[in-house]
């Protein structure tokens, strides 16, 4: 069941399975997933959680939430151990892996190509998988954008990534990405969306509605601040949902958009995955939206 309704440049997208089609791949994915900033470490690796950081990933799996978000830079690289690990005793081809390479890692180099490779082989190291699902460009780079998505491309050739997309990246950059590939598309833009921040509203949201790219959402509760918000904890009230699992719904009401919210929390976790499996109705997402603008 599908209700669609116009409003600005929103599209409320009710699909009650909450599998979301990924770009135009006519591949389905969770429409909340999980983020892991800080799981394995920041910026440097940390070995002293390991042990409840696989647990988190595993749980996040169990639940439903099997789009795994991670980067090369979380942790030193140390995130994407975790996950790997955690993913182990999981068929690979129920999991969704998204990890990131850093523009800076490539323009140190002479031949970016190469570098990239270098790269991607060294997530598919330490994440012990022979494929990675999605591969972003973590940030618009200051130069040799088209050098480097060239060099995406020819990763899905190598079979080494399955989709490529971008983070962080604003209109115009998403436009000059896509124009620089030839037998591809971008599938997603991951930015930073959530209802004290609807930036991307004014012209990103609805090109990437417009052209069938997916957003995803990281920082969808802006730091826990949506996880106390009184309001939302009275409209949370009717659904006996809490004010986090009102401002996730509210997120992936919106068509193509889908989260990645993080938490070390088991109950977190669990709250995480039940904004999934229901949605407002309209006049309420209205009503948020208005509240919120």
């Amino acid at each position: 069941m599908t209700v669609s309704m116009q409003y600005h440049n929103l599209c409320i997208d009710i699909d009650y399975s909450d599998l979301k089609e990924l770009g135009r791949t006519g591949e389905k994915v969770p429409a909340i997933g999980l983020g892991t900033w800080g799981i394995g470490g920041f910026f440097e690796p940390d070995h002293s959680k390991d042990e409840i950081w696989i647990k988190i990933v595993k749980k996040a799996i169990e639940l439903g939430m099997w789009l795994i978000d991670t980067a090369e830079m979380y942790g030193g690289g140390h995130s994407e151990e975790v996950v790997g690990q955690a993913i182990s005793q999981f068929d690979r081809e129920h999991i969704f892996i998204i990890t990131k390479v850093r523009p800076e890692k490539l323009l140190k180099h002479v031949d970016v190509f190469s570098a990239l490779l270098k790269e991607v082989k060294s997530s598919l190291c330490r994440l012990n998988v022979k494929y990675i699902d999605l591969y972003l460009l973590h940030w618009p780079p200051r130069r040799e954008l088209g050098t480097i998505m060239r060099g995406m491309e020819r990763l899905v050739n190598l079979g080494y990534v399955r989709y490529i997309g971008v983070s962080n990246f604003n209109i115009k950059f998403l436009a000059e990405a896509r124009e620089s590939l030839s037998f591809t598309d971008i599938v997603a833009d991951e930015v930073e969306y959530n209802l004290l921040n609807r930036t991307i509203e004014i012209n990103l949201l609805p090109y990437a509605q417009k052209e069938g790219i997916t957003i995803i959402a990281y920082r969808p509760l802006a730091r826990g601040e949506l996880a106390k918000n009184r309001f939302l904890a009275c409209i949370g009230q009717k659904y006996n949902k809490t004010s986090a699992q009102v401002a996730l719904n509210w997120l992936i009401c919106n068509k193509r958009v889908i989260a990645i919210p993080k938490t070390e929390n088991e109950d977190h976790l669990a709250e995480n995955a039940n904004a999934m499996g229901w949605r407002l109705s309209v006049s309420d997402f209205l009503y948020i939206s208005t509240v919120f603008h």
